[in-house]
């Protein structure tokens, strides 16, 4: 009977996840491993903004945010927020296998949240008032966000087409 049983989970295949939802699951840690090294940034000074500027202290006026759990529900969101960025990235440049589309989404992403959607954040100066160390770092971390989101998607649509062009070669050569 025991052996049955073995017998029977060896046949068992797990279902891999599809496409889109490793491309979410991409975003959401790239979201909250690029936002904690956001936030290094900030302690170490290489830039006057932390992320919770963003996303907490630009609407809540709370003790609380500036304390470590601020920074944690910070991190939180921002990967909540990166599901959306991930999937914009993969409607629109998951077929582009290159590292470069990758850097240039991120450069993009720059440009929106410190240039067009800089008034919404009451918290972070304008882009003529910030150092040219955090113009330097928030770039460099918004260009190395992109790259990991945008080429993680890209390498694992093109990895799952090949996959499925050699099962299909497979099928056809057994019949």
């Amino acid at each position: 009977m025991a052996e049955q049983k073995k017998q029977l989970e060896q046949n068992q295949h797990e279902t891999p996840m599809t496409i889109l939802a490793r491309s979410l699951l991409t975003g959401f840690i790239g979201g909250v491993f690029w936002s904690i090294f956001g936030t290094v940034l900030y302690y170490f000074n290489f830039s006057e903004v932390a992320p919770k500027s963003f996303i907490l202290s630009s609407w809540i006026q709370a003790e609380w945010v500036d304390t470590w759990l601020g920074n944690v529900i910070t991190i939180f969101i921002i990967g909540l927020l990166s599901i959306g960025t991930a999937l914009i990235y993969y409607g629109l440049f998951k077929k582009i296998n290159s590292m470069w589309v990758g850097a240039v989404f991120g450069i993009l992403l720059w440009i929106v949240i410190f240039y067009i959607m800089n008034p919404i954040f009451s918290t972070v100066p304008p882009l003529t008032k910030l150092h040219m160390d955090t113009i330097a770092s928030t770039s460099c971390l918004f260009i190395l966000y992109g790259t990991f989101i945008g080429y993680s998607i890209s390498y694992d649509y093109h990895d799952l087409q090949g996959s499925n062009n050699q099962s299909n070669n497979q099928k056809t050569e057994k019949v």
